[in-house]
């Protein structure tokens, strides 16, 4: 049974990767026009379809808005029902049907050919009503669907999603959209996070910041660590400039020497090369950072010249935030 069920699952998978292949062999210069179509539009990219291909649709318009191309879905349906006020001119539209002969798709497109809106076809049958009214014609019939009764969408929706992402994809590329970009448009990711938000977004600053004088006994800048709570203090002189920094881990070894050193000026134990980082960096540079040197904490300055420390940034607030 088991074995019967996996050689089932092979062949789905195997039908529709093939469909997906055939698609590259078919591409021509109509999916180039079909591109600057798309780049040249001054509106949306409108993207309709009925029943399984309009939920394609509905993420080929949700990859396009994320990927720079600002675009939406319209249901042929409700469109005859009002939802036809959704176009503007300056759209472009992108109708799917595998038959092309979907009824609701085929009653707006005189509407669509009234507002003079350019239209971009994805169907299964190239001679179909749907194919000869559109524009620019994208092929993505398959040989066969992966529903041994030929009847359920499968191979034939994969095919027109595969050909979604290479347009959202070819146009990503066009508009020279970034990392950043993309960002932009997910604030609330893991991306959004790494790519917007910044050290002073995060640290702590003003008396959340634990330094503590040379010349400190080693035992009164425990208190310093424990009370902060972020298992270090800097170490400052009279210029406020940083000259050094003692973790709990120095403690711990320091102690390992012998109890007598807590009488000790902390300089003496303390790193004397601290690493810093800048407020304006981007929070998962400080991460890079931290990762790079094995440490847990950087002291945050206004500027690279700067020798005074502004704050404080710890691995757990990169936690706290998101960005790990």
């Amino acid at each position: 049974m088991m074995a019967d069920t996996l050689v089932e699952a092979r062949r789905v998978l195997e039908i529709e990767a093939a469909s997906v292949l055939a698609l590259a062999a078919r591409l021509n210069d109509q999916f180039v026009v079909a591109v600057e179509m798309i780049l040249a539009c001054n509106g949306r990219v409108v993207v309709t379809g009925m029943g399984k291909s309009g939920l394609i649709c509905q993420k080929m318009a949700a990859t396009m808005a994320s990927t720079g191309t600002p675009a939406l879905f319209l249901h042929p349906a409700e469109g005859l029902h009002g939802d036809l006020g959704m176009l503007m001119r300056g759209d472009v539209v992108i109708a799917v049907s595998n038959s092309g002969e979907t009824e609701e798709i085929n009653r707006i497109l005189p509407t669509i050919k009234r507002m003079g809106l350019p239209l971009i076809v994805m169907a299964g049958n190239p001679t179909s009503t749907l194919a000869r009214a559109g524009d620019v014609f994208l092929d993505v019939s398959v040989k066969e669907e992966a529903c041994p009764l030929q009847l359920a969408p499968t191979a034939s929706t994969t095919a027109t999603l595969a050909m979604g992402d290479a347009l959202a994809v070819s146009l990503l590329v066009k508009r020279g959209f970034k990392e950043e970009d993309f960002a932009l448009y997910h604030p609330g990711g893991a991306l959004g996070k790494r790519l917007l938000l910044r050290v002073e977004d995060i640290m702590h600053a003003d008396d959340e910041v634990p330094v503590v004088s040379i010349g400190t006994l080693l035992k009164d800048s425990l208190y310093e660590i424990s009370s902060k709570k972020l298992g270090i203090t800097g170490v400052v002189d009279e210029t406020g400039k940083l000259v050094g920094v003692f973790t709990d881990g120095d403690l711990r070894r320091t102690i390992e020497k012998g109890v007598e050193l807590l009488n000790r000026p902390v300089e003496e134990f303390m790193n004397c090369e601290p690493k810093r980082i800048l407020r304006s960096n981007l929070a998962a540079k400080a991460l890079q950072v931290m990762e790079n040197h094995s440490i847990t904490s950087l002291f945050v300055f206004e500027a690279v010249s700067d020798k005074a420390p502004i704050g404080i940034i710890h691995l757990h607030d990169l936690l706290r935030a998101g960005v790990i």
